[in-house]
């Protein structure tokens, strides 16, 4: 068990019962060239949460605890793509259309993997979902329940969109979300405070929201 420092307030964690979620840090959304660039965002504010992430991951699985990836992207026919979403921005720079780091959210494209500092272990599932949530038309749901989790660490990006939207569905599905702040981010530090605040608000209305900090320090005091 771990006693972490969070907002609304400070709760117990099983960590047995808990696994840590890392929405979507990805190429495409992390990098020059990508999905996030064509659309006209500052990708370089993204970084910012690579090195919090990056310690929590070995935190993670030093205590052995689960670890689950996902990715957003598309089958190479766009047969899982609805039109209204590929329609965004110019022709050019749409899902499905070449670009720097291959076609832009396309699945098996470079762009679409997962960036360097946080690339996944062989044993630690990758989900690939074609919308904002981790949760719709995936396995994600089966893996949590197949393992008792009943906790997840989110971290991710981007905070206001995919984390935002995975936090939800966690939500109506009955799991304790803890929002880790600092390793997530968005293309607009505003939304950014505003999405953390969302979801603290009300006593807690979709959860928890922590940093990397507090949740160190309480894995370094962490009982059995």
């Amino acid at each position: 068990m771990i006693a972490l420092k969070a907002n609304p307030g400070a709760l117990q964690i099983d960590l047995a019962q808990t696994a840590l979620l890392i929405i979507d840090m990805q190429r495409d959304f992390m990098e020059p060239g990508g999905f996030g660039d064509s659309l006209g965002n500052d990708v370089s504010r993204l970084r910012v949460a690579i090195e919090p992430c990056r310690r929590v991951l070995r935190a993670a699985r030093a205590k052995g605890m689960l670890v689950i990836h996902t990715r957003e992207g598309h089958r190479p026919d766009l047969s899982d793509a609805p039109p209204a979403k590929v329609a965004r921005g110019k022709p050019s720079s749409r899902i499905g259309a070449p670009g720097p780091m291959g076609r832009i959210l396309v699945r098996g494209e470079p762009g679409h993997g997962i960036i360097e500092e946080l690339a996944p272990l062989d044993n630690e599932p990758v989900v690939d979902k074609p919308g904002k949530g981790a949760f719709y038309q995936t396995d994600l749901e089966l893996m949590l329940r197949n393992r008792r989790i009943a906790n997840l660490l989110v971290c991710g990006v981007t905070t206001e969109v995919c984390v935002h939207t995975t936090v939800r569905e966690a939500n109506d599905r009955g799991y304790i979300c803890v929002v880790l702040a600092d390793c997530c981010a968005s293309y607009f530090p505003e939304f950014h405070a505003t999405g953390l605040a969302m979801i603290a608000a009300q006593g807690g209305i979709f959860g928890w929201v922590s940093s990397s900090d507090d949740l160190m320090s309480a894995l370094s005091t962490s009982t059995a």
